[in-house]
């Protein structure tokens, strides 16, 4: 579900030129410069949340949900730019978290456990 939707946002992507240069030239885009691409989304989202913002582009959304949506959007263009195996990957480390000792309640309101 998530690997079709990762090829699919990642083919628009390539469409619209995200990974070719202004010329129209492909370029190997570096992950740091897309990390901090999904970063400067969360950053977004986060100033829409504090200030209770309605979205410049979409006024009819908060502009939380839709920052939200940019930082998945890029996440999955990478995850397509690479075939990262998302769907396997998020069940592993679901099934994975919900055994962990330092994400049970009763860890994380001891002294030096995970407060959030």
């Amino acid at each position: 579900m998530i690997n079709k939707l990762t090829q699919e946002i990642h083919q628009d992507n390539i469409k619209a030129g995200w990974w070719h240069d202004l010329q129209g030239q492909p370029m190997n885009r570096n992950v740091p410069e897309i990390l901090c691409l999904i970063h400067s989304e969360i950053s977004e989202a986060m100033e829409g949340y504090r200030k209770n913002l309605q979205d410049d582009k979409l006024p009819h959304r908060k502009m939380f949900e839709v920052e939200i949506a940019d930082a998945l959007i890029r996440i999955f263009d990478l995850a397509g730019k690479y075939n990262m195996d998302l769907d396997g990957a998020i069940a592993e480390k679901r099934e994975y978290n919900r055994n962990r000792a330092d994400h049970k309640l009763e860890n994380r309101v001891k002294d030096n456990g995970k407060k959030f």
